[in-house]
């Protein structure tokens, strides 16, 4: 790796995935202690998969959640599959069955993407209003999210922007549909212009499934289209890895 990619690097490596989890409620209390101090809101999207259960756990138990001003808090997701609310592939229903009924967050502040639409093009529009309102957007432009919480999958997707996937070149939309040949779901996905626009992006990894991946997304040239993920290159001064030691077992040089 350049020795100007590797400095603007910030890793964070912890134990285990408890560790994991627990930084990861550490960055969510002070991003958002921040944002509500310096403009009275904080903004955060969201992402599902096995990663974040155990931080979405905590958000729902710990006292460090408890002093969340939540009344003050803007939920969004980064992604979601076209299923059901109530479907155990639903990001909403991860974050709704480990912290969401546990949290001051009143109802109008949990922006949900309508997964359960058949027609995909009037979730998107949906989804791309509530933002829109939100943020209180003018025509073309993007939204600036105080913290996104990504993970990143054994094949370097982020949100649901995959490799190869044609979503990969749409810089004009907030939102787009991504569809999936075969038995895999269809799904909905904030643009990369978007994710790229945040204030902060935590990025959670966890696990030796990631470890080949994560040393090849580090090491090699960037490479958008085969490795997602690459696409946050250029704004990596605003990206926190945060990894655990089997996912970073092949980092020797971090």
């Amino acid at each position: 790796m350049e020795k100007t990619r590797h400095a603007k690097l910030n890793l964070d490596r912890v134990d285990n995935a408890d560790r994991l989890a627990e930084r990861a409620l550490d960055v969510f209390c002070e991003d958002a202690s921040r944002a509500i101090q310096e403009k009275g809101v904080f903004t955060v999207a969201l992402s599902g998969g096995h990663t974040p259960v155990r931080f979405f756990e905590l958000l729902g138990s710990s006292e460090q959640a408890n002093s969340v001003k939540w009344d003050s808090v803007h939920l969004f997701w980064v992604d979601e599959r076209f299923v059901s609310p109530d479907s155990e592939d639903s990001n909403y229903g991860l974050a709704a069955s480990t912290f969401l009924d546990k949290v001051g967050i009143p109802e109008q502040n949990i922006h949900r993407i309508s997964g359960e639409e058949t027609e995909y093009s009037k979730a998107v529009d949906q989804y791309e209003d509530q933002i829109k309102s939100v943020f209180d957007l003018a025509a073309g432009e993007k939204p600036q999210f105080d913290l996104l919480v990504l993970g990143m999958g054994a094949d370097g997707h982020i949100g649901s922007l995959y490799p190869n996937s044609v979503v990969l070149f749409d810089t004009e939309d907030i939102v787009s549909p991504v569809y999936f040949m075969g038995e895999n779901i269809n799904r909905i996905t904030l643009t990369y212009p978007v994710i790229r626009k945040a204030e902060h992006i935590l990025i959670m990894i966890s696990g030796r499934g990631k470890a080949e991946t994560l040393r090849d997304v580090l090491t090699s040239e960037p490479d958008e289209v085969r490795y997602p993920v690459h696409t946050l290159w250029p704004i990596l001064e605003k990206v926190t890895w945060l990894v655990d030691q089997e996912a970073a077992q092949y980092l020797e040089d971090y």
